[in-house]
């Protein structure tokens, strides 16, 4: 590492938080604030302004590096369109369309401007070969890039939990490229928990003192965005430095709860992108626990999954067997929700959002 990286890590968290505070007399004046509702149930009005400052910061934390950075003119071209996208939906509530054009068209420039993509799954069903892309490489990486936004956005649903979330994420990541040796995905890495932990200052406040700031939809797009960006270059390529089935370990809890979420609204018929009060969050708030106790618990289990794909990707499982543990981590979890769900119902819970 170079002796002026702490100079870096210092200047993007303390941007972020300047910019956090700076920002809040500002949110409130134009109504970028987050007002309670009957889905959303927090102290005040809250500034959305936690996805302009992790942006801004982590340009400005890039811009100290004492290295070429145009490789990452793709990535901040892709991460202004989605903050821009974000802010006015955050102001304007744009659609669900909207959104998913804005999050494809910056897969697409990923992809095709940034050299980011998702060629192969590894030996993601065998170890006998590896699950090549090839004419799929595209959309799939536009598909997976645009799943983990929409993930890390619907598990943002309790103070700290999308945050602590990506940070276990990202340091998961700093392990594994500093095994393989690859400093450079390392310092960037580092960067991105430098600028995450600065939000959670807002954002998980110890106490009763309520949030200062929201990720927004703008955060949640851009923190997703870098997720799927690490995720797919870390896992490609002859030098990758983990395999893509580890990136589901990652990002295991977003992942698995979307996914049973989107089940279970298909097999109500309802549109699986629809808003509702049935993550696992929402359960573990009306079972009684509290906002803190619910985060530290889902933080929890996203530190474990995390370990085990490490502790996998390290000690030489087969992709295919930690692909199949991970379809049975699914299977579990859907099992369980739906069972906690009915079995709420069936003792007449009335079941109301709690955020």
């Amino acid at each position: 590492m170079s002796p002026a990286y702490p100079i870096s890590l210092a200047a993007g968290f303390l941007v972020t938080v300047l910019l956090l505070k700076v920002l809040q007399p500002v949110a409130r004046r134009i109504g970028l604030v987050d007002v309670p509702t009957q889905r959303k149930q927090h102290h005040g009005e809250v500034p959305l302004t936690g996805g302009l400052a992790i942006f801004i910061g982590l340009c400005f934390a890039l811009l100290t590096l004492d290295m070429p950075l145009a490789q990452y003119r793709a990535f901040v071209a892709c991460a202004m369109i989605l903050v821009i996208v974000g802010v006015l939906d955050d102001l304007h509530e744009l659609s669900h369309i909207a959104r998913f054009i804005a999050q494809a068209l910056a897969a697409i420039l990923m992809a095709s401007w940034g050299g980011v993509m998702l060629e192969d799954f590894g030996q993601l069903l065998s170890g006998l070969f590896v699950l090549e892309l090839g004419m799929f490489a595209l959309p799939v990486t536009v598909f997976a890039t645009v799943g983990v936004i929409n993930a890390l956005n619907m598990v943002d649903g309790v103070n700290g939990l999308s945050g602590s979330i990506s940070l276990i994420s990202v340091a998961g990541m700093i392990i594994l490229a500093l095994v393989a040796g690859d400093a450079q995905a390392a310092r960037w890495l580092g960067l991105v928990a430098a600028v995450l932990m600065a939000f959670l200052c807002f954002n998980w406040r110890f106490g009763d003192r309520p949030a200062a700031a929201f990720m927004g939809d703008s955060g949640s797009m851009l923190v997703g965005f870098i997720l799927a960006w690490s995720f797919i270059q870390l896992s490609q390529g002859e030098s990758r430095v983990m395999s893509p089935v580890t990136a589901l370990w990652l990002f295991a809890v977003p992942l698995v709860d979307t996914l049973t979420m989107m089940v279970r609204r298909v097999r109500k018929g309802q549109s699986p992108f629809a808003a509702d009060c049935e993550h696992f969050h929402h359960m573990l708030l009306r079972a009684g626990m509290g906002k803190r106790s619910t985060t530290l618990l889902i933080t929890s289990f996203a530190a474990i999954s995390a370990g085990f794909g490490i502790f996998g990707h390290l000690y030489g499982v087969p992709e295919f067997v930690m692909f199949y543990l991970f379809l049975a981590l699914f299977v579990g979890y859907f099992t369980v929700i739906s069972h906690a769900w009915k079995t709420m119902r069936m003792l007449k819970r009335r079941i109301r959002p709690v955020i």
